[in-house]
């Protein structure tokens, strides 16, 4: 147990059972600081399926992205709702409107809020036909975080832009990876099988959203001129999302979906493909990245930010110029196994110095720092 407990509140438009990089931190996070002693308390929308319960708010699903629902709560509701636990310091994790309550709630009672930055939604709108959207988005983003005492960013990358655009009190908070979990070892050679492959056979993952915002289309067309030379090669995608309905019916070109898989299926999806790759251009970090470097896997990506800051260029894979064609690397790769084997062996190396442990060291800090003399006795 820690010296001091520290009373908690969480509000978050995602968590557990959501499967996305920003719940599983944050829900990680929330179990590590239990560990530790500290009390937490969480605030989030409620998903359809689930019974009302305190600290659930009604939600409404994102208009032009249905699989994101927004929580409804006035400053007001809030603001009993922290008087009533006691909380001694606010993290608002997430922008929308049960965050920008919290905000206002935590600022009325003089809580000290912490908020993290972990999307770039500014930045989405564009890909959804809305570029307007994304400069007013850009706009509120500064002004949501800027109201906070500090602001948690995953990446340096990430902390040096939203610094130019002005935004302050800016903090790297950098993610974890769970080496026992994400392991070669748990390399599946019936799933292999299951899917007409054998040894030499090429199994090509993706893992992550399949929206807009992930750019997929130059892996998918990578794939099939790789496909039209090579037909023992399958490409898997893992996860879900407004475009999950075009690829579902490629199977006949060798693109799989299998929706969305966690725990011991998601890591044999990793630990049982030949290359990663991830075309995102869009990333904060990329938590997806760091799985698969725990899992052995080279990569294959855009040399864009967040994900250059999990591998190193001819070290851990390859990273394109943005914008780039994919199907000269993506052979090549293919084609090289002492070269993937290189790449994944340092990848895994790199991925065993990346524990959740001092990811949440520093959040624990940050939360200390902001209450100073005020934490409260064990």
């Amino acid at each position: 147990m820690t010296e001091t407990v520290m009373r908690i509140t969480l509000v978050t438009e995602t968590y557990p059972p959501e499967i996305n990089g920003v719940a599983i931190t944050l829900g990680r996070a929330v179990d590590d600081l239990r560990a530790r002693g500290h009390d937490i308390t969480l605030i989030r929308p409620r998903q359809a399926e689930e019974s009302p319960s305190p600290g659930l708010m009604s939600a409404l699903p994102l208009f032009f992205y249905r699989q994101v629902r927004l929580g409804c709560a006035t400053p007001t509701t809030l603001q009993r709702w922290l008087q009533g636990w006691g909380s001694e310091i606010v993290h608002v994790a997430t922008e929308g409107p049960l965050g920008l309550a919290a905000l206002i709630a935590a600022r009325r009672l003089h809580i000290p809020a912490v908020t993290s930055f972990h999307t770039n939604f500014d930045q989405y709108a564009a890909h959804y036909g809305l570029p307007l959207l994304g400069r007013g988005a850009r706009t509120y983003l500064r002004a949501f975080h800027n109201a906070g005492k500090l602001t948690l960013v995953p990446s340096q990358h990430t902390l040096d832009r939203l610094q130019a655009q002005g935004f302050q009190q800016l903090r790297r908070w950098g993610r974890g990876v769970d080496t026992v979990r994400f392991h070669p070892q748990w390399r599946d050679d019936t799933l292999r099988e299951s899917l007409g492959l054998g040894p030499e056979g090429r199994l090509l993952l993706y893992v992550g959203r399949l929206a807009p915002e992930k750019n997929l289309t130059p892996l998918i067309t990578a794939f099939r001129a790789l496909r039209r030379s090579c037909l023992t090669t399958v490409l898997v995608l893992v996860g879900d999302g407004p475009l999950r309905p075009g690829f579902s019916r490629l199977s006949h070109e060798g693109i799989l979906c299998v929706g969305m898989q966690q725990g011991i299926d998601l890591a044999r999806w990793y630990a049982s493909a030949d290359l990663f790759c991830f075309p995102s251009c869009s990333e904060t970090f990329g938590n997806v990245v760091l799985e698969a470097e725990a899992s052995g896997l080279p990569i294959l990506a855009y040399d864009c930010p967040g994900v250059n800051e999990q591998v190193d260029d001819a070290v851990h894979g390859l990273l394109l110029p943005p914008g780039s064609d994919w199907t000269a690397m993506l052979q090549l790769l293919c084609k090289d196994s002492g070269l993937r084997h290189k790449f994944g062996a340092a990848g895994r190396l790199r991925a065993e110095s990346q524990s959740w442990a001092r990811s949440f060291d520093v959040l624990e800090t940050a939360y200390r720092e902001q209450l100073g003399p005020n934490l409260s006795p064990p």
